[in-house]
Order: C-alpha cells, then structure tokens, then sequence
C-alpha cells in the first residue's frame, strides 16, 4: 500500500515535494556556478591587465598584459622602473610602470662603441648624450646579460631603457608581465 506521503492530495507527495524545491535548487546551483565563474573571473585578473600607454616612446595606447608570460627576445614587457635621482626627476618619485622590447635576454653578450649597442654584435640601439632636459645620460651596462634578465629599448630616439645606467638590466622581480599590444 502507498504511504500517506506518495499519495496526499494536498502536499502533492514525493513529486510535489520535488516541484516545490526545484526553483530553490535553482537558485542553489546558479549561486554555485556564479561563484565559480567569479572565482576563475578572479584569478584570470589577477594574471591579467589592460594598461593604458601614456608614453610616446611606444607607439599602442593599449597593452594587454599577461603576468604570467616569460619573456624572449622581442616582446614588449611591462615592468618597475628602478628608483634613481634621473628617473624621479623625469617621471616623478612614484613613475608609472614601462613598457619595451626585450632587445638581449640572459647569456648574450651587450657591446658599446660610440654610444651605439650591440647585442650579440647586432646593432640595437643608439643612446643620447644627453636627456630630453639637457642632463648628461651615462651609459648602461655592457657584458654578458645575467639570469633572468634582459636589455630593453624601443625605437624612440628620447627611449629611456637599458641603454643608460638608470635603467640597466631589467630583472624579473622588475617585470610587471609580458604585454600585447592591443591599440
């Protein structure tokens, strides 16, 4: 014989129970899967930024930048400035971060002669005598490039990158990620 619960009219039994609690098992498994997706949105921004070139040295206005990336030759990356007197006195105490091109990557070799730079007897880049405000601009580091670490610049002729002793090596505690131009 059926129990009472299978057959009553008026709680609809088993099935009606279901019914009923269908729309809060709903609203269970959507809250479950917005908390997933929100958790995965979460982790995906913190390896992830859009960034915003306020600098003329790169020719993109938008870099999407991946923090997870390692950088090899030819990609732009993102990273923190060093503090030094020249870099606070053109960008501020507090200068937003830099965007260039990995010119030289760990184990080869950066030459100068004539302020011109080489990297593995290419020529990469010519330094300036002097800054944009007419101060004298030392030259960066020559040598065989150390782990994990990397010789920057752009094709801007007023780049400030590893071309001048201000800047130097760039090493991976520096770099922000490795970005994409997207505009």
């Amino acid at each position: 014989m059926p129990s009472a619960e299978t057959t009553s009219p008026r709680a609809g039994g088993r099935i009606g129970t279901l019914l009923a609690s269908a729309p809060r098992l709903s609203l269970w498994a959507m809250l479950g899967a917005g908390a997933l997706a929100l958790g995965a949105t979460s982790r995906f921004a913190d390896n992830h930024a859009l960034m915003i070139n306020a600098s003329p040295s790169l020719p993109y206005w938008a870099i999407w930048l991946d923090r997870t990336g390692t950088p090899v030759r030819g990609d732009l990356i993102v990273f923190a400035p060093p503090r030094s007197d020249l870099v606070a006195r053109h960008f501020g105490s507090k200068p937003q971060p830099f965007g260039k091109r990995v010119l030289g990557i760990a184990g080869d070799r950066v030459t100068e002669k004539s302020r011109e730079f080489f990297v593995n007897g290419t020529p990469v880049a010519l330094a300036k005598v002097t800054s944009r405000l007419g101060e004298p601009l030392a030259l960066g580091p020559t040598g065989t490039i150390p782990t994990n670490c990397y010789f920057v610049g752009s094709e801007h002729k007023d780049g400030f990158d590893s071309r001048y002793a201000a800047i130097g090596w760039i090493c991976r505690p520096q770099v922000l990620g490795v970005g994409r131009p997207v505009l």
